[in-house]
């Protein structure tokens, strides 16, 4: 296991992506540790999801912003 929990955020371009990682950088507690791994759209839309026998029920569709 690398680690208990993962968090997601798209970044538009590998600059922004730089960007956060910056920002993420100054939030480390003294006896933290963060991994951050940067991904293509592509490479996310191939990952495969397995589940146990466990029946889970979908998760909720977002609510959609809406601009004007």
């Amino acid at each position: 296991m690398f680690q208990f929990s993962i968090y997601i955020r798209h970044c538009g371009s590998k600059e922004n992506m730089e960007v956060h990682i910056k920002r993420v950088s100054t939030f480390i507690p003294t006896y933290g540790k963060v991994g951050i791994m940067g991904i293509t759209d592509k490479q996310f839309e191939e990952i495969k999801l397995f589940y146990g026998k466990k029946p889970q029920k979908p998760n909720a569709p977002g609510a959609q912003l809406e601009l004007f």
